[in-house]
């Protein structure tokens, strides 16, 4: 790996979208990169954030909100700033969207009590909740990714099918149209506790409603991540050094058979 290939990864709102542990997955990210020697830099994409700013990220990363904090959110999100969000993603710019942030992703959410978000309209998929009497859907979750072609990839990387670990805590449910799930879920409730679906994926981009944070638990997804970042940006194939993730893959096959699932 040259020392001259850098990252800038983009943080949706940190202020804003942080719930449940999210800015995990940005030093996930960011760690895995400096243990490589990939200097990288953090770029907070939020109401003090040029558009230009939007457009000079590698890599995407967007964590979970209140209802509140999402109405905030995409007042500032519209117009100049929806656009470049929306190109980077179009153009293949890698990301990773957690809970809140697949919503806006989306044509729209319905929260339990206010009137409905409007979402940026990238990805076909709509999130409503079911009203302030209903259950969350909380819990660990597991999953097997099936999109395509990241199911490929990582079952090429891992030697077999990628399993996801995660916790979920969300009172919204999400109903994709046109755009591929991003696996099907073997524990919990997944997109909406009906359909067996969770998450979705559009070029890129990760949207999924996995807590955890996501990426510590799973960190092929987030070599992945890295790997297609820096091979978008340097239009060059791209080998990243192995990481010792030994304490990683015992936590998981502990919380696996804790689920009573095999490792």
């Amino acid at each position: 790996m040259s020392q001259t290939q850098t990252l800038i990864i983009g943080w949706l709102y940190p202020n804003l979208m942080s719930t449940y542990g999210d800015r995990g997955n940005v030093i996930c990210l960011q760690r895995r990169c400096q243990w490589r020697g990939i200097p990288v830099t953090i770029k907070p994409l939020d109401q003090q954030a040029e558009v230009s700013q939007f457009s000079e990220v590698d890599l995407i990363v967007g964590g979970g909100a209140q209802d509140r904090q999402q109405e905030l959110v995409m007042r500032d999100l519209k117009g100049a700033k929806a656009a470049a969000l929306k190109a980077k993603l179009d153009e293949g710019t890698p990301g990773v969207f957690t809970c809140g942030s697949p919503q806006l992703l989306g044509h729209y959410y319905e929260p339990a009590l206010g009137q409905r978000i409007d979402g940026l309209g990238l990805l076909d998929l709509v999130s409503k909740h079911p009203g302030p009497d209903a259950s969350r859907c909380i819990g660990n979750v597991v999953f097997e990714i099936t999109a395509s072609p990241l199911a490929e990839d990582l079952s090429k990387m891992l030697g077999k099918p990628p399993i996801i670990i995660g916790f979920e805590n969300h009172g919204g449910r999400t109903y994709l149209g046109d755009v591929q799930p991003l696996g099907k879920v073997l524990k919990g409730y997944g997109n909406n506790g009906e359909d067996g679906y969770e998450g979705a994926f559009y070029r890129q981009a990760i949207a999924t409603y996995s807590h955890g944070p996501l990426l510590p638990k799973n960190p092929f997804l987030a070599d992945w991540l890295i790997k297609r970042a820096l091979q978008k940006k340097y239009q060059t194939e791209v080998t990243l050094s192995p990481l010792d993730d030994t304490l990683a893959y015992q936590a998981r096959a502990t919380m696996l058979k804790r689920l009573e699932m095999a490792a």
